[in-house]
């Protein structure tokens, strides 16, 4: 594989990021700025339009689960995509994956995968989460940027120093869980050393889970496919997995500055896909991250260098068929043969193979300019390399290696400016501009054999496929609080984003290529489109927040918002139309006229409109009693998205739903009573053939118990063992022949999990 990024390019890059801290702990050299020995008392700037996942949720909800996203489900506004066991993809009013900002210790992660199968959330483990914070639809440019969504912020713990003249500090925590359902077992383990001035941090953590079983049989039991294993009815195929991430990092902190690096690595050996036809077979992935704050006497300065490398391989996994026989019958499915090409050959299942390089610079400052006004200024620059490639493994797949992305390249480069104002009491006005420049290429593709796309592959590699991408993003924001119960925040916000890699640059139309690209989970193929525009939403959102004014012990909040997207990235069936290629091509004519199965996509610019409410409630029920205090709290979500220019509706909507906890103290115990309540789902994409869902109800208990530094969880999720297809969770295609489009049925949903008993223990040193 050729690198366009050397050893001496990353040195020169990390070499300017360590020049920050260098630069803020000099004392003397009179070229830099005077330290602030002790920071003035500058007014902090204020977190408007946004939602922090409770500390006590952070705490309890790794026990029952190890996808972090899931850490995210009782926020306002957010959803979750159904997709692996560690990897859902989280959904802000309706705009899901790409459409979201993610930063993750203020990375800009990108997934590395046709199938978007490492989402930025799936590379840090639900016990290192610190801090989680949502900004939906008006989110400030200073943390959005290449996103139309909204922006979600995760942490990790800051470092830890000891306390002056006590010498040094040693910490950490050990813990473990089991979960019931699909036999889910791992541990984490976290130990600091550190002085006053030095830390040093190491955290571990593994997760490993087989299938889960649903609350009821949705499919006949019997053998997943031609030489495998067999499956119950209620086993739902492919949702296992196994993971181990590791990190350490090491801070040094002197007056009023910071600097931390951190290495982190993951090891996925396996993870199985239920909405996908393939499965992750390995993701291997090495994170830089360095960081630096410091405090001087013109105000604050942050800054980020990263850089994550990732090695992704697909294939079938142990619930889907491997071995595809000869076509004349002569080697039946399932059974080992030597590789050949041609109809009538064997192939050996269907490698996929990602490298992605992504590295990134983010610098800003906050600079009070008086006693009213705050400057907040900044510059990002993101560097991302993309190659994917299936190496041959028999029949059509053979002889030569099909490039799917070969030499991909999407820079980004932004400058920011937010000022924030606070003109009385009652009155915080916060106006941001951001400008990016996008700019994207590759290089030229082919496929298995010359007879496998040939006309797609010289229509691609004849034309000009470098894209550059002028962006504009502003946010204005209001916030009024006429009195102490009330307060009220308003905004406008215009956000772009620029398309994916595969989005533009997917360029098979033969069905099997097709069905191996796909960010939805829906089952269907897709193909890119070269003449992309960026997507641009406008949207108007108001939160009204009626609350306790002094311990803020209840409140409600309730938030109506409207966006508008111009060249809305959707999808289209395509036809003989839109293709020159008629070799192997599934863009057939007969493809437009299809109601009950999987289709053929290219994806297209349309106008969009998504539209709906917030309410999210806490308030106190019982204090001071001889049961102790009970609390209750809820979120009630809906959303409503509609394709402007074809009159569809959009793609994975969420319907009306409901989550609302009672929740009880006493002493060292804390128990929950949790109910989710989810509307049918009748507002369904026909473009894609999207399947209805049912409502349902689930009840969920969970309890804990804090001794000094010893703490039990314990609960019991969907307590009733309901069946249950979640809106979200796409199409059922884990297990089977999977390949081909007719090999697994279509109008079958992924389940989600029965009744699962849990339980860990986490002890604190």
């Amino acid at each position: 594989m050729q690198k366009k990024f050397t050893a001496s390019s990353l040195a020169c890059q990390i070499s300017l990021a360590l020049a920050l801290p260098g630069i803020a702990l000099a004392e003397h050299d009179p070229l830099v700025i005077d330290i602030v020995k002790e920071a003035p008392e500058f007014p902090k700037a204020s977190t408007l339009n946004h939602s922090t996942v409770d500390s006590q949720r952070l705490r309890s909800l790794p026990a029952a689960s190890s996808d972090t996203a899931r850490l995210l489900k009782q926020t306002p506004g957010v959803e979750l995509q159904g997709a692996g066991g560690v990897s859902s993809l989280p959904s802000i009013h309706g705009l899901t994956d790409d459409r979201v900002r993610i930063k993750v210790d203020g990375m800009d992660l990108v997934s590395a995968c046709g199938n978007h199968m490492n989402p930025p959330l799936s590379y840090i483990d639900p016990t290192r989460i610190a801090t989680a914070t949502v900004f939906a639809g008006l989110t400030p440019v200073s943390l959005g940027g290449d996103s139309i969504g909204g922006t979600i912020v995760v942490e990790s713990a800051d470092p830890v120093f000891a306390v002056p003249g006590e010498g040094l500090l040693t910490t950490g925590e050990i813990g473990t869980f089991y979960r019931s359902n699909g036999d889910a077992r791992g541990a984490n383990l976290a130990a600091t050393l550190a002085s006053e001035n030095a830390s040093l941090t190491y955290t571990g953590s593994t997760a490993k889970a087989n299938n889960y079983e649903a609350g009821d049989d949705f499919k006949p039991a019997g053998p997943a496919a031609a030489g495998r294993g067999f499956l119950d009815g209620d086993e739902v195929g492919s949702t296992y997995y196994e993971t181990t991430n590791q990190s350490l990092a090491l801070a040094l902190r002197r007056d009023n500055h910071l600097a931390e690096l951190t290495v982190a690595t993951q090891d996925i050996p396996e993870q199985g896909f239920p909405n996908q036809r393939m499965d992750m077979t390995s993701n291997e992935s090495i994170r830089f991250n360095l960081r630096y704050e410091g405090q001087y006497n013109w105000g604050k300065l942050e800054a980020n260098a990263y850089r994550e490398q990732t090695d992704h391989e697909m294939g079938f996994g142990e619930d889907r068929l491997f071995w595809y026989g000869a076509n004349d019958g002569s080697i039946p499915d399932g059974v080992p043969c030597t590789i050949q090409g041609g109809m009538n050959g064997c192939a050996a299942g269907m490698p996929m193979e990602t490298e992605g390089d992504n590295r990134g610079l983010v610098v800003k400052g906050d600079i009070p300019l008086n006693g009213r006004d705050l400057l907040r200024v900044g510059a990002e620059v993101q560097q991302y390399r993309l190659d994917d490639w299936w190496d041959p493994s028999g029949k059509m797949m053979f002889p030569n290696t099909f490039w799917n992305i070969n030499d991909g390249e999407r820079d980004r480069l932004a400058a920011f400016g937010e000022w924030e104002a606070r003109w009385s009491e009652q009155w915080l006005t916060q106006f941001g501009l951001r400008y990016e420049r996008v700019a994207m290429d590759t290089g030229e593709v082919q496929g298995y054999n010359p007879m496998f796309s040939p006309q797609d592959a010289a229509d691609f590699n004849a034309a000009d496929r470098s894209r550059s991408d002028d962006n504009l993003d502003l946010t204005a924001l209001a916030r009024f609080t006429p009195k102490d119960t009330l307060s009220v925040e308003f905004g406008y916000a215009r956000k772009t984003r620029s398309p994916n890699l595969y989005e533009r640059y997917a360029w098979s139309t033969h069905g099997m290529a097709m069905r191996m690209v796909n960010l939805a989970g829906d089952g269907n193929g897709y193909v890119g489109n070269l003449e992309l525009d960026p997507e641009v939403a406008h949207t108007l959102s108001a939160t009204f927040d009626w609350h306790d004014p002094s311990e803020q012990r209840w409140g409600v909040q309730i938030t109506p918002y409207v966006t508008y997207v111009e060249d809305y990235i959707d999808a289209a069936r395509c036809s003989s139309a839109t293709t020159r290629d008629m070799m192997g091509t599934a863009c057939t004519d007969a493809n437009l006229a299809v109601t009950n199965d999987f289709v053929y996509l290219q994806f297209v610019n349309e106008d969009a409109r998504l539209y709906g409410i917030d309410v999210s409630a806490h308030a106190p029920l019982a204090e001071d009693t001889r049961l102790g205090d009970f609390h209750i709290d809820g979120v009630l979500s809906y959303v409503r998205g509609e394709n402007q220019d074809t009159d569809d509706n959009l793609y994975n909507i969420m319907p009306l739903n409901l989550k609302l906890a009672v929740t009880q103290n006493l002493g060292a115990w804390r128990n929950t009573a949790e109910v989710e309540v989810v509307d049918a789902k009748s507002d369904v994409s026909d473009t894609r053939n999207e399947v209805k869902t049912s409502g349902y109800g689930l009840l969920h208990l969970r309890t804990s118990y804090t001794w000094k530094q010893l703490r039990i969880e314990a609960g019991v999720e969907n307590v009733f063992d309901r069946f249950y297809q979640h809106p979200l969770s796409g199409a059922y295609l884990g297990q089977g022949k999977t390949m081909p489009a007719a090999g697994v049925p279509w109008g079958i949903t992924v389940p989600g999990p029965g009744r699962s008993i849990y339980t860990s223990l986490n002890f604190r040193f």
